[in-house]
């Protein structure tokens, strides 16, 4: 618990920490008692963390990415003036006291922050690790640049939409379930978490100001589409979306990114995808103009069974 209440005031100071690393967040997510930190301290300062989600499956110890959560990994503080050859060796120093200070689990899993581009010490300490992409604009300064770099078929969608629906941003976390299930349904796929999960965490979003739900509308108040969004200090991310199949071609999911994607841009923040490896949603992503960004998911197994038995598909 000490390590806990360190990193919550650590949280509360350091502007560069992802959302997905805060607190409040991991609370949500996970439940209070099921996440822990690890951290680095040297001349009474936290030069660096690394928090995780422990569950267990098979009655397997695990550290695990938790619910709607895109990234993890390490976060570290660099001083000031380092040279690129002792930033590479600090990396190494660091992230082996984070290894070494991990829970030992028969699995581990966690996506990585596309700024940790360097995970050779968790090579060097038997990790396996795959490259991810995702799509983000880094610069949403310039709207009307981000318009002109979309593809044809996103500004037909747009200038459709805006003929069919409204955008309303009022309607609360019960309508954004109910059309977000739609689109579990429509793939016959079970929804991964509860009207009560997603309560919950839009409860600690609101409480941080971290979020916002954007729905498409027609005049006779049918919802076309809807997304959710979250932020922090630097960039907002596109969460969760949902559909309903009645209105696939209305337009409105397009919309609602650009009208997002705006808002981002008055907050002088950056715009994420959260790309997939499913090829045609990648489709989707690529034609808003976004840059193709790698990211790491970094497993390590106890052995090459249980690896097999836990292999990563996420889309």
């Amino acid at each position: 618990m000490i390590n806990k209440q360190k990193y919550k005031d650590f949280c509360k100071l350091e502007n560069d920490l992802p959302i997905f690393s805060q607190h409040w967040w991991l609370d949500a997510v996970c439940g209070k008692d099921n996440w822990d930190v690890v951290i680095i301290e040297k001349g009474g300062q936290i030069w660096a963390t690394m928090p995780y989600y422990t569950t267990r499956k098979m009655m397997l110890k695990m550290v695990f990415m938790p619910k709607i959560t895109q990234f993890m990994g390490p976060y570290i503080k660099y001083p000031k003036g380092q040279k690129y050859e002792r930033k590479l060796s600090y990396e190494k120093e660091i992230m082996t006291e984070l290894i070494d200070k991990l829970p030992k689990v028969d699995f581990f899993y966690q996506d990585f922050s596309p700024s940790i581009q360097n995970w050779l010490p968790f090579f060097w300490n038997g990790f396996k690790q795959t490259t991810r992409y995702t799509y983000s604009i880094e610069d949403t300064s310039d709207i009307d640049n981000i318009f002109s770099d979309f593809k044809s078929n996103i500004k037909t969608d747009i200038k459709k939409a805006k003929k069919i629906v409204n955008i309303d941003t009022s309607l609360g976390i019960e309508n954004f379930y109910n059309i977000n299930k739609m689109t579990f349904d429509r793939q016959n796929m079970d929804i991964p978490y509860s009207l009560d999960f997603l309560r919950n965490f839009d409860k600690k979003c609101k409480e941080n100001n971290a979020s916002k739900i954007y729905f498409a509308i027609d005049k006779e108040n049918n919802i076309h589409s809807a997304i959710y969004v979250v932020w922090d200090k630097q960039t907002m991310y596109y969460l969760l979306s949902g559909g309903n199949p009645q209105f696939r071609n209305s337009g409105a999911t397009s919309l609602l990114l650009f009208e997002a994607i705006q808002d981002a841009s008055k907050m002088g923040l950056s715009f994420d995808f959260e790309g997939s490896m499913i090829e045609p949603i990648e489709k989707v992503f690529r034609a808003f103009g976004g840059k193709l960004t790698p990211y790491y998911q970094v497993t390590k197994a106890k052995n090459r069974f249980i690896h097999s038995l836990f292999c990563i598909t996420k889309g």
